[in-house]
């Protein structure tokens, strides 16, 4: 917005403020200011910059979503992180080198490694500290768009007409260019489910680590954009969905990509089952895993494979026995059957195989 524009909406607010006696200036409450919103654009008797007052709250509330907040947080550390994820120091090494170099980074992997719990927890350790507030994430599905992700026009909350909405993506990236000092990290769940040329458009460019900081003009609003440095973005692949078309190539270059693979190995692993209140049921079950994962390796590859992050969780910690048949019985035997759906028998020896582990237990 030029300087005279910026005049118009301040002395905008300000005649809003004074008319219906309402705080603007300094007001967080993000909800509070889209109901004000509604009543003055729905008071017939306010005539006073009536044309630009709606559009001057929105720019407001643009402006205090994007402005950074500074807060004590708990620190986190590369001790807490290896003691909370079950993966090796090399790897995490080499997943932060990968991550400052590249700045955009996928983690591929079967259901069940953990891939979200990595991300989120990549990027407190990054950041030396727990800060959601330096954290986006979304999911993609076939349905998302670039009016979803980037800008687009939406229908207004009062019903009439539509209106140019910021999509998260936008937003959360000219926050963090407002906090260069600091990293941000906007995560993609899915992020192989959605069109990623079609939902990236034009920034499909400004993402690469080299083109950070240049400008382009956004598709519909035609404002200046671009993507800062200290913005990272993870995306979360699942590798066993085979309804899933490969990335585009075009795409696929501008990212790291990293396996997730299952962790039944990692010594954080093994302290884990060992402390629970019966663990030798869970130790046969990952034996069993173990050998089921090397066939599924052979027959489907390692992206099929069961991962450990179907044996962790509180519920272990009150009746092992008991949740490992769930998950057994509930989650893996019907994934073995998918998986194996043109060899049906395949899928009925590993089952009784599994179910041979708990059987008598209860």
């Amino acid at each position: 917005m030029n300087d005279k524009t910026v005049t118009q909406k301040v002395s905008a607010l300000k005649n809003i403020e004074h008319h219906f006696d309402a705080p603007i200036f300094g007001e967080t409450d993000i909800e509070q200011l889209r109901r004000l919103k509604d009543a003055v654009v729905s008071d017939e008797s306010y005539k006073k910059y009536k044309g630009v007052s709606g559009s001057s709250i929105d720019y407001y509330i643009r402006f205090i979503e994007s402005k950074p907040t500074v807060q004590e947080n708990e620190s986190y550390t590369m001790d807490e992180f290896l003691s909370d994820v079950f993966i090796e120091k090399k790897e995490l090494v080499r997943l932060i080198s990968l991550l400052e170099n590249k700045k955009n980074l996928i983690l591929k992997g079967a259901p069940g490694v953990g891939k979200t719990y990595i991300a989120k927890r990549l990027a407190n350790l990054m950041m030396e500290e727990k800060d959601e507030t330096r954290i986006h994430m979304v999911q993609f599905h076939q349905s998302y768009s670039y009016e979803d992700f980037i800008e687009g026009f939406r229908p207004k909350a009062e019903g009439d007409g539509f209106e140019l909405k910021q999509g998260p993506f936008v937003k959360f990236a000219r926050k963090a260019a407002r906090d260069p000092e600091r990293d941000y990290f906007f995560i993609i769940d899915e992020i192989n489910r959605g069109n990623m040329s079609k939902i990236f458009g034009e920034l499909m460019m400004l993402i690469e680590e080299d083109k950070r900081g240049e400008q382009i003009n956004l598709l519909y609003s035609n404002d200046k954009f671009s993507v800062p440095s200290n913005l990272y973005i993870i995306g979360m692949m699942n590798t066993a969905d085979r309804s899933l078309a490969l990335l585009d190539y075009a795409l696929r270059r501008r990212f790291s990509f990293f396996e997730i693979k299952p962790a039944f190995q990692n010594e954080t692993f093994k302290s884990y089952v060992n402390e629970l209140n019966n663990p030798e049921v869970l130790n046969r079950i990952i034996n069993e895993i173990k050998s089921l994962n090397t066939q599924i390796a052979e027959e489907l590859g390692t992206g099929f494979q069961i991962g450990h992050s179907y044996f962790v969780g509180d519920a272990y910690k009150v009746d092992t026995a008991n949740r490992v048949e769930e998950v057994i019985e509930y989650e893996i035997i019907p994934q073995l059957f998918e998986y194996w759906f043109d060899d049906e028998q395949k899928a009925i020896d590993w089952a009784e195989r599994l179910r041979g582990c708990y059987d008598g237990e209860k």
